[in-house]
């Protein structure tokens, strides 16, 4: 039976995260780095306390291909996509307004799994390094950053690499 804390830490997790697996297998350790993962990301970023979370699906390429070419008109499979609903602005109003009542979704963040054990292979490090970075790189495109342009890589690029790091989540 699971202590007191262990049920508020499962209740807290429920609070900032939505898993969904959509034509994948469920599994359990891909449960894991998502919620240690968006845990450190919403501890770093002031968002405990927010009512906000996050909504992940985890899937297919075929799937994020769907996806991909109806909201961005891009006929290609990819490894991540996110979905924010708020600009920058209005998610430092809404981390300085943490009272709010109303529970909001930040954004949604869709992974292709298998595009992740490929990309792992490829990269020469763990299924847990891979899926960390693209869970930390679709949370900060929901928190308002981008790396199309240098200068933008230049703030976003680190604070990817701060919450791996403090994970302990290395590249091997």
């Amino acid at each position: 039976m699971p202590t007191f804390l262990e049920l508020i830490e499962v209740k807290q997790m429920e609070d900032i995260v939505e898993i969904n697996f959509y034509e994948i297998e469920e599994n359990e350790s891909y449960i894991k780095v998502v919620k240690k993962v968006l845990t450190k990301c919403f501890e770093k970023e002031n968002l405990e306390n927010t009512n906000m979370y996050i909504s992940i699906t985890l899937t297919n390429p075929e799937i994020i291909r769907k996806i991909n070419n109806q909201y961005r008109n891009i006929d290609k499979q990819t490894d991540v996509l996110s979905f924010p609903m708020f600009e920058k602005n209005e998610i430092q109003e809404k981390i300085k307004n943490k009272e709010n009542i109303v529970k909001e979704v930040l954004g949604d963040i869709i992974i292709s799994i298998q595009q992740v054990e490929k990309q792992a292979k490829e990269y020469g490090h763990s299924l847990e390094r891979e899926l960390a970075y693209m869970l930390v790189h679709g949370f900060y495109h929901l928190m308002g950053y981008d790396h199309i342009e240098q200068k933008d890589k230049e703030i976003m690029r680190p604070k990817e690499e701060k919450i791996l790091q403090e994970l302990n989540i290395k590249r091997l």
